[in-house]
């Protein structure tokens, strides 16, 4: 967006069945501010389905039309995403720069990321969405050149620039895929490797701001690991793009991974769930998900509803899952709670983390073997191996050699069985 302060009217549709029309509206305002745009007006208007030329009725382009005016505003936000002819008809009609929910988010995308992955995936889906809406994009151009009758010499020159346009913007969409597919081999071979070296994975899923990098921080911070790990944390939509890793090794040496993953937010556009596809396909491969809930929001039930729908459409499924309702101190409920698979916590006052990690532990180390082995003296890189990926309990010295009771993942009982020892 250009650095002039951006002045926006925010339009939008309420159909009938829509409950959630409040709260979308406020999220509307709340992603123009993400991009430093001051919202100067609304006009809202209630339809039984959007206007297939307008997506407003014909008057209330008029209305809008007038308060843009009035208010000095220098653009329209509309809060669905608009069709390529909508917006021209809009543009023209307006006679100004009208941008849809989908752009808005898009352009937040494209400002946060960080890694080049995730720059890529933002050009894709940018790419992917002005493709079709070349026509109204570029309105402006009009049909120079001229002279009557067909043939390609007599096109107007408007024309054949789009021509040359979309040719590139397809042979940038293709190039873009090939190095995404590239991108996520590599990830596909470090996930493999990961699942070799059998440490479980932990995902953190949810809403965007419902204070997941928060969670990633403290969980970090408790198990005294180093402030260079810390992940980006802010009260702001979208504050983190990126998937990130970290290793977090408990006490008795039981270690797991914990991802960080994209925030959700309702009406995703669809390019952009595509797009992010790989970074979530972190979540499909996960041996548990902790689905973070801002239970300070009103509208709490409806984020954790979009945030399923959305894990679904990427293929997330039948992962086990514990609810992590945060912000528990905003919204006067009992913290830390916990009842079954679901937990309250304040990821900020760092009240909770020890019942979660709890939580995490039952989950994906069910699966560890208590036992006493034998280990004869030459084989002193078992034990050490042991002191270090294992939780020992105590060890002893018999003439045979050394006698260790320890707690160990079933990848390495089945790989010492020939030391068991019996008592």
């Amino acid at each position: 967006m250009d650095e002039l302060i951006e002045k926006a009217i925010l339009v939008a549709v309420k159909l009938q069945k829509d409950e959630h029309f409040e709260y979308g509206l406020e999220e509307l305002h709340n992603l123009s501010e993400a991009l430093d745009v001051e919202v100067v007006g609304e006009v809202t208007q209630n339809l039984e389905r959007v206007t297939s030329s307008h997506y407003v009725g014909t008057g209330k382009v008029e209305e809008i039309r007038n308060l843009y005016e009035e208010t000095g505003a220098n653009l329209v936000i509309f809060n669905d995403e608009l069709s390529p002819s909508q917006i021209r008809n809009l543009e023209r009609d307006l006679d100004c720069k009208v941008i849809d929910r989908t752009m808005l988010i898009l352009d937040i995308f494209a400002r946060r990321a960080k890694s080049n992955e995730a720059q890529m995936q933002v050009d894709l889906a940018q790419l992917q969405y002005m493709l079709p809406r070349l026509v109204g994009l570029r309105a402006s151009l009009g049909r120079q050149g001229g002279g009557t009758g067909g043939g390609f010499k007599n096109r107007g020159a408007g024309e054949t620039k789009l021509e040359l346009d979309r040719r590139k913007i397809e042979d940038q969409i293709a190039k873009l895929k090939r190095d995404l597919e590239h991108a996520k081999d590599q990830r596909e071979t470090q996930r493999k490797q990961r699942k070799k070296n059998a440490i479980p994975v932990v995902s953190l899923v949810g809403y965007t701001n419902a204070g997941k990098s928060t969670i990633m921080n403290q969980l970090l911070n408790k198990v005294g690991q180093m402030e260079s790990k810390q992940v980006f944390e802010k009260d702001m939509l979208f504050a983190t793009l990126e998937t990130s890793v970290r290793q977090i090794k408990l006490p008795d040496q039981k270690e797991f991974l914990l991802t960080d993953t994209v925030g959700f937010v309702s009406k995703l556009p669809h390019h952009l769930v595509k797009a992010f596809r790989s970074t979530l396909e972190e979540a499909r491969d996960a041996d548990l998900l902790l689905h973070v809930v801002d239970v300070s929001n009103d509208e709490h039930r409806f984020m954790m509803d979009v945030t399923n729908e959305t894990l679904h459409a990427v293929g997330v499924e039948d992962v086990p899952t514990v609810y992590v309702y945060n912000k528990s101190d905003l919204a006067d409920m009992k913290y830390p709670h916990v009842a079954g698979d679901s937990i309250w916590i304040s990821a900020k006052e760092g009240a909770g983390l020890d019942e979660l990690l709890e939580i995490i532990r039952k989950h994906i180390f069910s699966n560890y073997v208590r036992c006493s082995l034998l280990v004869p003296f030459e084989r002193g890189d078992i034990v050490s191996y042991l002191n270090e990926n294992a939780s020992v309990s105590s060890t002893s010295y018999e003439e045979q050699g050394t006698v260790v009771q320890v707690e160990l993942k079933k990848s390495d009982y089945d790989r010492f069985q020939e030391f068991l020892f019996v008592q």
